[in-house]
């Protein structure tokens, strides 16, 4: 006989699943993806696919031999995090390095939580300031692209890290910029340096105005990131053009875009009311900030989301929604 499950109403059904969700932020970050190929040609490819291939076992084998639960790979989260893993990491990154940190993204900062919707931290992100902080060397180790095609490309030190080393050697913000042709046409298109994903701005905005499209997210976090981020660097700016960067070039370098447009939009790590969206992101583009001007690391975005992140819990307190039926 079939058990009869009775629940209390309302009842509301809904085509969107966590599997349309996951799908649609794979859809987005294709762009940035296949930009990522052509630049770095088949060795990002490769970290890509073993990144995948990577979070994708390790969530199957963990799920079925280790918690004893069906398996959780179909619901795709576990692809969006390899891929945005895959985004995150140099395209020089060893394959073996990889698969760390895969095991750190999903079988620490993920499963160990008990699975997608319990972790407090985005797995991606976790993963990849592990391995900054592990392995310096290959995680800041830059080389100059040949392309899928064999065409060369520029690269070299991240815009960030130029303007990091100039400053330390007595150099200006203009003269820094001046001396490695740093524009903002460059930096839109084809920027200099840094991760797989951040080698085209252009590429992850058309990510994010497809999840906008697709109502797959909401703009008050990324949009709080980026105005603080403008207004916090104007004001030092302005007060010390050539000691500080100027808000253009702060939103257009490093993971500002693909860490405020698709890991800072993290359902799960991120807070549920739009009063407390715009708190967590004004403090990761604050944070942020303070640590490109006055840390000894050049980027900081990933460490400001880590940071706002354990600060969900008490935002989802303090603003969370209002009842159903309660004005």
């Amino acid at each position: 006989m079939n058990k009869l499950l009775v629940s209390p109403s309302p009842h509301i059904h809904s085509a969107v699943s966590t599997t349309s969700l996951m799908r649609d932020v794979v859809i987005a970050l294709l762009p940035a993806a296949l930009v990522s190929v052509v630049f770095y040609g088949w060795m990002e490819l490769l970290i890509l696919a073993v990144s995948i291939a990577s979070c994708v076992l390790l969530e199957y084998a963990i799920t079925r031999y280790l918690m004893k639960a069906p398996s959780t790979v179909c619901d795709l989260s576990a692809v969006v995090t390899g891929l945005l893993l895959g985004l995150n990491l140099p395209a020089t990154t060893p394959w073996w390095i990889v698969i760390i940190g895969a095991v750190i993204a999903i079988g620490v900062a993920k499963m160990s939580f008990g699975g997608l919707g319990q972790n407090p931290f985005n797995p991606a992100i976790t993963a990849r300031v592990f391995l900054l902080i592990s392995y310096p060397t290959y995680m800041t180790h830059w080389e100059a692209p040949q392309g899928l095609f064999g065409a060369d490309a520029v690269t070299g030190p991240t815009p960030l890290g130029m303007v990091k080393e100039g400053l330390l050697q007595g150099q200006t913000v203009p003269q820094i910029k001046a001396e490695y042709g740093l524009d903002y046409g460059q930096m839109l298109f084809a920027n200099i340096g840094g991760t797989a994903g951040e080698v085209c701005a252009i590429a992850l905005l058309l990510g994010f105005v497809y999840l906008l499209v697709r109502r797959v997210i909401r703009p008050h976090i990324t949009l709080s990131i980026w105005a603080t981020v403008a207004v916090v660097s104007l004001i030092f700016w302005l007060a010390a053009p050539d000691r500080f960067t100027d808000p253009l070039f702060n939103l257009l370098t490093g993971g500002m875009i693909l860490g405020s447009c698709f890991m800072a939009t993290d359902y799960v790590t991120s807070p549920m009311s739009v009063k407390g969206g715009i708190i967590f992101g004004i403090g990761i583009g604050f944070i942020t900030m303070m640590i490109r001007y006055f840390g000894s690391y050049p980027e900081g975005m990933s460490f400001a989301i880590l940071i706002m992140n354990a600060f969900v819990p008490l935002l989802n307190m303090w603003f969370h929604q209002k009842k159903y039926g309660r004005k």
